[in-house]
C-alpha cells in the first residue's frame, strides 16, 4: 500500500511528513481532491469501491466504506471523506462507521459536508434546511447530512473536521484559488451570494488537511 506524502515546512524549519487518503475518490469531489493533492506535489492513496475507475496509476485501496477496518486506515495521519451515496440514509451510517474505526486514533477524519445544516441566524435556531425557499427534494439529503454532522460533533475521541460549502455549490465553477473560511453560519460575499466551486473547495480542503487550524469543528468556506 502506497501512502500521500505530504512535507509541510513550518517556522521552526521541522519537516513533517504527512499520509493522506481520499475516500469516494471517483466522485466529482474526489477526483478534484486527488487533482489538488497532485498539484501540490503529494503522492495520494484512494479508497474506492471499484479500482478499474482509477486510470492514472494513482494507488489504490478497494473497499467500501463498511468494509474499512481500524488496520486499513491507521497507517494514515489523514482520512478525507468525500462520499456520496445514493441512499441518504448511508451518510449517518457511513459517519458511525468512521468514527468506529478512527476511535483512539491519531489518523485526523476530514469530511466533506453539505450547507443545509448552516444557521441563517446569530443564535443558531434555524438551518438553512428549515428555511422555506430550501428546496424539498435535497430535504432528506440535507437531513441526513445533520444527522451525520451531529454524530461527529457528539463523538469521542476521535480527530475531525466539517467543512461545509457555500449554498451554491458549483461543480463547473473555475478555481480562482480565493476563498474565505467562516463558521458554523450562512455567510455571503460582497455581491451578496453564498458561493463556492468545487475546484476552490478542494483548494480550501487540502489548505485545512495541511494547517490542522480548526480541530473538532465544523466550518464553511465561500468565495
Amino acid at each position: 500500500m502506497s501512502n500521500v506524502t505530504i512535507l509541510v515546512l513550518f517556522k521552526n524549519e521541522r519537516m513533517i511528513y504527512m499520509k493522506v487518503a481520499v475516500l469516494g475518490a471517483t466522485g466529482k469531489e474526489g477526483q478534484l481532491l486527488l487533482a489538488e493533492a497532485k498539484r501540490r506535489g503529494m503522492d495520494v492513496t484512494a479508497i474506492v469501491r471499484n479500482a478499474s475507475k482509477i486510470t492514472d496509476g494513482t494507488p489504490t485501496i478497494e473497499k467500501d466504506v463498511y468494509q474499512l477496518t481500524t488496520e486499513d486506515i491507521q497507517a494514515f495521519d489523514v482520512l478525507i471523506s468525500a462520499l456520496g451515496f445514493p441512499n441518504v440514509q448511508d451518510f449517518p451510517k457511513s459517519t458511525q462507521h468512521l468514527i468506529e474505526i478512527l476511535t483512539n486514533q491519531k489518523t485526523r477524519l476530514f469530511v466533506v459536508g453539505g450547507a443545509g445544516t448552516l444557521y441563517v441566524d446569530p443564535e443558531h435556531t434555524t438551518q438553512l434546511k428549515d428555511t422555506p425557499s430550501f428546496p424539498a427534494e435535497i430535504q432528506p439529503l440535507a437531513s441526513a447530512m445533520g444527522e451525520a454532522l451531529n454524530l461527529l460533533k457528539e463523538a469521542q475521541n476521535i480527530h475531525w473536521t466539517y467543512i461545509s460549502p457555500a449554498a451554491m455549490f458549483d461543480a463547473e465553477g473555475p478555481a480562482t484559488g480565493h476563498y474565505e473560511v467562516a463558521g458554523e453560519e450562512l455567510t455571503t460575499n460582497s455581491q451578496g451570494d453564498s458561493y463556492i466551486s468545487y475546484a476552490d473547495y478542494a483548494v480550501a480542503m487540502l489548505d485545512e488537511v495541511e494547517s490542522n487550524a480548526h480541530p473538532n469543528q465544523r466550518i464553511s468556506v465561500y468565495q
